[in-house]
């Protein structure tokens, strides 16, 4: 399974607030999964 960021730390790879990677989420620039908690998550190969 690949490993999942939180926004905080896909944020810190891209050099970007955490409320930009919530931002593209909901443009649909980067792909995000959530967890049963409703949380997003970034799959490593979105960031890099």
């Amino acid at each position: 399974m690949e490993e999942l960021l939180s926004p905080k730390e896909a944020g810190k790879l891209l050099g970007v607030s955490t409320r930009t990677i919530q931002r593209w989420d909901k443009e649909g620039l980067i792909k995000v999964v959530r967890t049963p908690k409703g949380r997003r998550r970034i799959p490593k190969s979105e960031v890099l």
